[in-house]
């Protein structure tokens, strides 16, 4: 017979202030527990193309809801920007990132027909459609199930800055 408790990893400040996996006990929902859902829109001013971590604001989010366990899904409203699950430990592989994205998608207006919006308007697109607008990460002991290197960015594939919003959306117990 299973348990009706799991064990999950969730993340704690070590003692450099990094952070490690951590067992920590998560109780399975049931019949008597009630599911909540809540949601909100997160704004985010960018600065011109680029990765900006908004990896802590959906956290904030999702356990401000005092759920254990569920599911947070977040959905950028646009077409010229994207989000992604990467590695936020060195910049380096943002960096290379960004490069790849310049070669797969560069900006030269031989290559498209769609520029009512600036050169880099089209590149964006294509870099948005091969990337993602919706992540979903489960919740799991109220916390973020995310590994040890992973961040949650808001990718900026335009130049100029923008004012960005994402959808959150968190179900669960």
């Amino acid at each position: 017979m299973l348990s009706p408790r799991r064990f999950a990893a969730a993340k704690v400040a070590d003692e450099e202030g990094g952070r490690r996996d951590a067992p920590i006990a998560a109780a399975t929902p049931n019949e008597s527990t009630p599911m909540r859902q809540a949601a909100t829109i997160l704004h985010v001013d960018t600065q011109g193309g680029g990765f900006y971590p908004i990896g802590q604001s959906a956290e904030a989010f999702a356990q401000g809801q005092g759920m254990h366990t569920g599911l947070l899904t977040l959905f950028c409203r646009h077409t010229s920007a994207s989000l992604l699950i990467q590695e936020n430990a060195d910049p380096s592989v943002l960096r290379d990132l960004e490069t790849f994205f310049a070669r797969l998608a560069p900006e030269n207006p031989a290559l498209y027909a769609h520029d009512s919006e600036g050169p880099d308007d089209m590149p964006a697109h294509i870099r948005a459609a091969l990337t993602q607008t919706q992540l979903s990460i489960p919740i799991i002991g109220g916390a973020l199930a995310l590994g040890t290197w992973q961040g949650v960015f808001l990718v900026e594939h335009r130049r100029r800055p923008h004012r960005r919003e994402i959808a959150l959306h968190v179900i669960g117990a």
